[in-house]
């Protein structure tokens, strides 16, 4: 589902950059489409055998991770373009594109991290403290 979702955001991320888009705001509206599908993907497939209690409160947390997500990779790309700007004097596609990646992949780390241990957490088990002996006395 990762490579699917990276895939919607980066084909969204040029098509916004093409119709005049800057690239931060391009960022952001390409991380939000993809989210949609990650969302999906996470929960109906990645993260299937979690627990499914709680999905409200699942999808407030994954909205929250990303937010987070999405403003760290706006400031990649933010930080990336200033970098590019201040040594080579311009900007274009083809930077635009190589620190778009990078952010992905940082914030991909970043990502799979909260989902797994926040958005969609392993189901705890209660221990049990004595095991039934089948007798029916003591």
């Amino acid at each position: 589902m990762g490579a699917v979702s990276t895939a919607i955001e980066i084909a969204a991320f040029n098509l916004l950059l093409l119709t005049g888009v800057g690239p931060v705001a391009a960022k952001v509206i390409a991380s939000l489409i993809a989210l949609v599908n990650a969302y999906i993907g996470n929960r109906e497939w990645a993260f299937r055998t979690r627990s499914r209690e709680g999905a409200g409160r699942q999808m407030v947390r994954f909205l929250a991770v990303n937010a987070i997500c999405t403003a760290a990779g706006a400031a990649g790309v933010w930080g990336g373009e200033r970098a590019l700007d201040a040594i080579y004097g311009e900007t274009g596609p083809i930077g635009l594109n190589i620190v778009n990646f990078v952010s992905i992949a940082a914030v991909t780390v970043l990502r799979f991290l909260l989902y797994h241990f926040f958005v969609f957490p392993p189901a705890r088990t209660i221990p049990v403290t004595e095991q039934p002996s089948g007798r029916l006395g003591p």
